[in-house]
């Protein structure tokens, strides 16, 4: 093949390609899982301190560190084994310990994370798990009495997953310790790849219902400021149509709830779009875990859509309702606008109208004025003329009065002659 230069990011995409793989685990085993979170700007967030923290935590075991701009990392710390992911709004740490404690889900084994480390975390914890992985039994009942002796039975979701692979449980509920517990009960043999990627689907849903449902708090919140403009905005629509405000006024008030209805939605536009990503992973998720029902029970599906899909629907409608008063605003204003400039061109027409007027009244007055003008020049220029031609009257016996009778016209003529002359030059 002839040679040809690679694009720059040829490699770098490929490799994303294969840059979170599955851990391997061995059953038994359990898993720790956190991820954290900045409340505010998480998306903006200073991503030195997220390594930062990581460094800590591998520097008290001694571990070798992950390349300066790495967004995953896998290595030992003591007996577990760590595995960090840095997402877009979000880090992920989950320690993976062969063999399980005597009590399920002891919290003592979350202290692989120290205390003291997770308290000088950048961020605020937004989802905590407990796994446990134990091999199924043959008797699939005994799985039933664990399961109803560790979760809350009324919520408990638990189903056969990856053809029969696996058992997996959970009651999707916070316990004493402040961890979300799930059980993993995989059949003899079953392959480690595909043990870890049951635990890390687990993870995964978890992680990104959590996520997700932030937005049901910011929906919440939106609606409760659409439901105080709302009744403005149906208002100022209802009084489009009547004469009672002036069209201005109700212009800028218009503009002002238009405005502020922009504002929410520059707000809220990445939180829903984020809602959605998270959604569609959950629901992913889920299915590829190919899910069969045991003895009756809800499956993971069933779960979230009874409790989980409500709480998704509740953020689609406030986005909704958003984007529904954002348009009914503007085309309202467009609406005002519209009426305003109707307005305002009959205002201009009868303003037209009325200089029409006051041109055809100066035009009229101007006229009058001119020939007022024009008599009073006549008569002071006849009498002029006529001093000055009297005495050539005597010689033709022409008297005073039959000279002013001979002039008057011809000076009329002339003075009038000579306003036209000056009125048409400045025309």
């Amino acid at each position: 093949m002839p040679s040809i230069a690679d694009h720059p990011l040829r490699y770098a995409l490929v490799n994303e390609l294969h840059a979170r793989p599955f851990p391997s685990l061995e059953a038994p085993c359990h898993a720790v899982y956190v991820a954290i979170k900045e409340p505010v700007e998480a998306a903006n967030r200073d991503r030195a301190r997220d390594r930062a923290h990581l460094l800590a935590l591998l520097d008290r075991n001694g571990s070798a560190h992950p390349q300066p701009d790495a967004t995953h990392f896998s290595g030992a710390i003591g007996r577990a084994e760590l595995k960090w992911e840095s997402h877009t709004e979000f880090v992920t740490y989950s320690a993976f310990v062969k063999g399980v404690s005597d009590r399920p889900f002891d919290p003592s084994e979350a202290e692989v994370f120290p205390e003291d480390w997770l308290a000088d975390a950048p961020g605020k914890r937004v989802c905590s798990v407990l796994i446990r992985v134990e091999i199924l039994p043959e008797d699939e009942s005994a799985v039933i009495d664990k399961l109803e002796d560790w979760f809350v039975p009324e919520s408990l979701a638990v189903s056969r997953v990856v053809d029969g692979a696996a058992v997996v449980a959970g009651d999707f509920r916070i316990d004493p310790a402040g961890h979300m517990r799930f059980a993993v009960f995989v059949r003899p043999g079953t392959g480690e790849r595909r043990i870890g990627r049951i635990v890390q689907r687990l993870c995964e849903i978890e992680t990104y219902r959590s996520m997700s449902m932030l937005g049901l708090m910011r929906s919440r919140q939106l609606t409760a400021r659409l439901n105080a403009l709302d009744p403005q905005l149906s208002g100022l629509v209802s009084a489009l149509d009547t004469t009672e405000r002036s069209p201005e006024a109700a212009l800028h008030e218009l503009l002002t709830i238009s405005s502020e209805l922009e504002s929410l939605a520059v707000q809220y536009t990445f939180r829903f779009g984020a809602t959605a990503a998270y959604e569609a992973i959950v629901n992913q998720r889920i299915e590829v875990l190919r899910e069969q029902r045991i003895l009756g029970r809800q499956t993971f599906g069933e779960f979230m859509m009874r409790r989980y899909d409500p709480a998704m629907r509740t953020v689609k409608s406030a986005e909704a309702r958003l984007r529904s008063m954002a348009e009914r605003a503007q085309r309202a204003a467009e609406l005002l606008r519209t009426r305003v400039d109707v307005e305002r061109s009959a205002q201009n027409q009868k303003l037209l109208e009325s200089m029409d007027r006051r041109a055809d009244l100066q035009l009229r007055l101007q006229r009058t004025v001119e020939g007022l003008s024009t008599v009073a020049i006549s008569y002071y220029a006849v009498n002029l003329a006529a001093y000055a031609l009297e005495p050539l009257a005597h010689p033709l016996h022409l008297s005073h009065g039959a000279l002013m009778a001979i002039l008057t016209p011809l000076v009329l003529l002339g003075v009038w002659l000579m306003v036209r002359r000056i009125r048409n030059h400045f025309d």
